[in-house]
């Protein structure tokens, strides 16, 4: 009897796309985001995806010096994989964005891999009450907004990580993103295995149709055949139905309050472990296995977590 598939869950503990006036359930001091990675982890995901926020007004931030705040606390109390971002906030630049995995030197750093419209500007419409000036800012100029990801910019975030043995997580939104990556990998500047988060449903970005995810899919097997473990990142109610559409195709999953913030139809996600207890329900439906943090780190070739710089 052939054996089950292992799946690998991502949890994406808390970004830069919401705010902390969307949801009182966002977490924003190191000590909320210590404690929402742990419980994440402890719920059944292999690797933690995290960015930083000032704990002061919740504004995303790449400053190393917050992240050391919890990282070395998450690293302690579990042996899941550490993904710290390089996308940070599509307003920074890139020598900004970067720091935090050029200095802490982890496991694995997420790579956007194209520039794109990056558009948050909707959620205006559906968030009315926002406590900072920052937050209304931070929507509303993403209507003017490129989140710039040149290929000069992806060499040099390849060239600063690469040496301290960091792999990537890169995270495609369109049809051309795949492309940009078969191009670093024809270059020998990447190298399978490749660990591809196709990302749908942000605006700017390809949609959440299934038909989208196919494409996303063919294109992917096409460009990089077995040289790439494949994940699915939905955003906001797409998160959910598109992950056990990926999962039931072969894919590994990605959930968290970064992505989305709801639980259900007018329910807000209370923290990011029931958002992995609700995939991995459906992941065990299907017959399908979940993967441990050393499993993940087997399919991907991750150095380990004794390599890191925190």
């Amino acid at each position: 009897m052939a054996k089950a598939r292992k799946v690998i869950i991502t949890c994406a503990v808390t970004g830069s796309i919401h705010t902390p006036s969307m949801s009182p359930f966002l977490p924003v001091t190191p000590d909320e985001i210590a404690a929402a990675a742990i419980g994440a982890a402890e719920a059944g995901a292999a690797i933690l995806h995290l960015h930083a926020r000032d704990p002061e007004d919740g504004r995303p931030t790449q400053d190393p010096a917050v992240f050391l705040r919890f990282l070395p606390r998450i690293k302690q109390a579990t042996d899941a994989v550490i993904n710290i971002t390089t996308g940070g906030g599509p307003q920074m630049p890139v020598e900004e964005r970067m720091q935090p995995a050029v200095r802490l030197k982890p496991e694995v750093a997420s790579l956007n891999m194209g520039s794109m419209n990056f558009g948050l500007f909707p959620m205006l419409s559906r968030f009315k009450d926002l406590k900072h000036d920052w937050e209304r800012q931070h929507l509303e100029k993403s209507k003017d907004l490129v989140f710039k990801n040149t290929y000069a910019d992806i060499e040099s975030i390849l060239a600063a990580c690469s040496g301290n043995g960091t792999r990537f997580e890169f995270e495609c939104y369109d049809i051309s993103h795949l492309y940009n990556l078969a191009h670093f990998l024809e270059r020998g500047l990447v190298k399978p295995p490749l660990f591809v988060q196709t990302v749908f449903g942000i605006l700017g970005g390809i949609g959440t149709h299934p038909e989208d995810l196919m494409h996303m899919r063919r294109t992917a097997d096409r460009l990089f055949g077995d040289a790439y473990q494949w994940s699915i990142l939905g955003a906001g109610r797409s998160q959910i139905p598109l992950a056990t559409l990926g999962a039931a195709m072969g894919s590994n999953v990605r959930v968290g309050l970064e992505d989305n913030l709801w639980a259900g139809p007018g329910a807000l996600a209370e923290s990011n472990a029931q958002q992995v207890r609700k995939i991995r329900q459906v992941l065990e439906g299907l017959s399908l296995e979940i993967a441990t943090p050393a499993e993940a780190r087997e399919m991907l070739s991750f150095k380990g977590g004794d390599e890191v710089g925190f």
